[in-house]
């Protein structure tokens, strides 16, 4: 039974309740209360309640139109075509399409009844809103994704620890690693994972004001492209010097330590003396010392504004 998840469990309760319920009631065509449910019961609580809005919002403006149209031209398919080409682009307009569906059957049931009795358009207003109420109600249950989330970030700076170590490992001897390829493509999967469960956790949560794990993925994306410029510019390095070796050990140093507390602050002001250094250094020899030197500090830069993102990570933490 592992294929059954918690939303289809929810999904069979909502659907038979809401039919329940208006059978109950006494209600014409009861089996619609549970389709609206169904319709109803979306990924997130912000979703669901969204969608509910935008349910009624569609359903009132079919009304509106549907009764008009009956009232004043009858009961036959080509009103009923009619109503749909003034709906469905009204609809749109303001932004309720996603009600189109719904609203049309529910619109149908008053030409089949051919009425437009005020009790009959109760009726219909009674079947939108159990299936909306049951499926808002349901959705006050939602998983927890922060544990979840949290599992993420520790395998992200994991993974960023490893491109890092590697990194340093192929400016010292000029090879590329083999795992390179793996590490990022890993990365960029988890980050998008991240990013998801992150704003499912946000949208389940109508009191949170902390978008803590939503700024913390957003910001790993923006170090991720960091990485991948540092990735293009060694790639091109071909000789090793001094500067080489320096940023080197310098990159395996902030490996290790961007993750501890005050340590991105500190490693952003490192990074500003070693770049102050090899000012006072020997000035290239050649063009091909010139444009490794040059590929280096180009390195550098990113992973310069690699750690500043690393210095707003830790502001987030602090909030």
């Amino acid at each position: 039974m592992n294929f059954i998840g918690y939303r289809t469990v929810k999904t069979v309760i909502g659907s038979v309740v809401a039919m329940f319920l208006a059978m109950h009631f006494g209600l014409l065509y009861a089996t619609a209360a549970g389709i609206i449910a169904i319709l109803s019961l979306q990924s997130t609580k912000k979703q669901s309640l969204r969608f509910a809005g935008k349910m009624i919002g569609a359903f009132l403006l079919a009304l509106l139109i549907g009764v008009g149209l009956f009232k004043f031209l009858g009961y036959n398919p080509l009103i009923f075509g009619l109503f749909l080409l003034l709906f469905i682009p009204l609809s749109v307009k303001l932004k309720v399409q996603e009600g189109i569906i719904v609203s049309a059957v529910l619109i149908t049931q008053l030409l089949v009844e051919k009425t437009i009795a005020f009790s009959f358009i109760l009726n219909q207003l009674s079947l939108v809103s159990i299936g909306v109420s049951i499926a808002l109600l349901l959705n006050l249950y939602m998983p927890s994704f922060e544990n979840k989330i949290k599992h993420e970030q520790q395998q992200i700076e994991e993974t960023i620890k490893k491109i890092l170590v590697d990194m340093s490992i192929s400016l010292r001897a000029q090879v590329v690693s083999i795992k390179e390829e793996e590490l990022f493509t890993l990365l960029t999967a988890r980050l998008k994972r991240g990013r998801e469960m992150a704003s499912k956790s946000f949208d389940n949560n109508f009191s949170a004001k902390n978008t803590y794990y939503q700024n913390y993925m957003d910001v790993r994306l923006q170090q991720l492209r960091c990485l991948q410029n540092m990735r293009k510019h060694f790639e091109r390095l071909w000789i090793t010097y001094k500067q080489t070796t320096m940023i080197a050990d310098f990159t395996r140093q902030s490996a290790f330590l961007i993750q501890k507390d005050g340590m991105a602050e500190k490693l952003v002001e490192d990074l500003s003396q070693l770049r102050q250094s090899f000012t006072t250094m020997e000035l290239p020899q050649d063009r091909e010392e010139f444009e490794n030197r040059v590929m280096l500090y180009q390195f550098l830069n990113d992973l310069e504004e690699f750690l500043l993102l690393e210095k707003v990570l830790a502001s987030y933490t602090k909030q």
